[in-house]
């Protein structure tokens, strides 16, 4: 029986991992969609070779500061278990690839690859395990803190803040550092609009992302006999409450209408296993407004070049996701109990500020060694042309 729990639970986690996995395809053509025809290449390059820089990031370094196992032993006892320990880092890096796939789309467009890659690196073996070791594992001691102030610890069942809000977070310290794309705000102050080069990808992007979604909380359990079909259902409310919101709040705009679900199924993370579906439904409205109003607000009034609106999305959306579980999780509300308020707004806060001081170290470094950006001719010429040599419609640029 032992031996049939482990294989259940190694093959549970594997699949949650393949979901997870599958969502990286997602983060690529929801940016794709997004961005220009000449940056087309560029997403989905960036995107995959990201994902290999984040694996050996974290397999080798960022899995030993959150959980402190490493992996520099025999093939033999590697395999203990079924190998579970090595199906659940797989699981957690598609976790931890998602932070440089959040980043990638503040800044699209302009990004330099090398440099980008050197920050992936450090984002994905330094910067977000110290939180996730923090939120999942209890370590350095911040979880007893919190428990001892507020009577519960911190609570993230599946990523709202350790995964969303983080990378988020470190994508608008990002989009600051390299500035806005060209063009796109005018001295006289007219915004030139850059439109989504193709809404169907965008879609797709939208729609592999919130089918890999339920993978991202359900398994999120790690056990066949903690999983909870409470979490499905949160998640699914949470995604129609954020898409409702979004083309209410968007006027129909398609581009909110497909974030919208991913807005809420942002949010809905954290408190997945703890809430009432009526609580995910209004968790998800709430942040399908917010991303709404708050991308709005930083393309046009404060001028934040976020190409895919990922600081609005997931940053402040995550954000909300961590106080809302502290919310709706309570038993007054028809949640399960067993989170605080308090403990929620202060771990949200400590994963924002080390997502966020972590980013302004490692750009300032970054900078001190590295262009940044592509120069004025390249950006003009499209990251597709100007790092890859081609582009994704080379037939119609060469006029054949």
């Amino acid at each position: 029986m032992e031996a049939l729990k482990n294989g259940s639970d190694t093959l549970f986690l594997l699949l949650g991992a393949i979901m997870v996995l599958a969502m990286h395809a997602g983060f690529a053509f929801l940016e794709l969609g997004t961005v220009r025809y000449k940056n087309q290449v560029n997403a989905l390059v960036k995107l995959l070779v990201d994902f290999a820089v984040s694996t050996l990031a974290y397999f080798f370094i960022g899995y030993l500061i959150a959980y402190g196992v490493h992996f520099f032993t025999g093939a033999e006892t590697l395999a203990t278990r079924n190998g579970f320990e090595l199906v659940k880092c797989f699981f957690l890096l598609t976790f931890a690839a998602a932070i440089p796939a959040i980043v990638s789309g503040g800044i699209a467009e302009r990004a330099r690859f090398g440099p980008q890659l050197c920050a992936s690196f450090v984002m994905v073996a330094l910067i977000y395990p110290l939180f996730e070791g923090i939120a999942w594992n209890s370590r350095f001691g911040l979880q007893d803190s919190l428990k001892a102030m507020f009577g519960e610890p911190f609570h993230d069942f599946a990523g709202s803040v350790v995964v969303h809000a983080v990378g988020g977070w470190i994508a608008l310290v990002a989009v600051m550092f390299l500035g806005p794309r060209r063009g796109r705000y005018q001295k006289d102050g007219r915004i030139s609009a850059h439109p989504p080069s193709s809404i169907p990808f965008l879609a797709l992007g939208a729609w592999i992302l919130a089918v890999g979604w339920f993978g991202f909380n359900v398994m999120s359990a790690q056990e066949v006999g903690k999983i909870s079909g409470l979490v499905a259902v949160n998640s699914l409310m949470a995604m129609v409450g954020g898409t409702l919101a979004a083309t209410l709040i968007g006027r129909n705009d398609p581009g909110f209408v497909y974030n919208g679900p991913l807005a809420g199924l942002v949010a809905v993370c954290a408190g997945s296993d703890v809430m009432h579906p009526a609580g995910a439904l209004v968790t998800g409205v709430l942040a399908g407004a917010l991303f709404v109003r708050m991308f709005t607000l930083t393309q046009n009034r404060l001028r934040i070049d976020d190409v895919l609106g990922v600081w609005p999305l997931h940053g402040l959306c995550g954000a909300w996701g961590g106080i809302a579980c502290g919310i709706f999780g309570q038993k007054a509300l028809g949640g399960m109990g067993g989170v605080s308020l308090g403990s929620q707004v202060a771990g949200t806060l400590i994963g924002i500020a080390i997502a966020v001081g972590g980013a302004l170290v490692m750009y300032g470094v970054l900078r001190q060694f590295m262009t940044l950006r592509l120069d004025e001719e390249e950006e003009f010429n499209g990251a597709d042309l100007s790092i890859h040599r081609i582009s994704a419609t080379p037939e119609r640029d060469a006029g054949v």
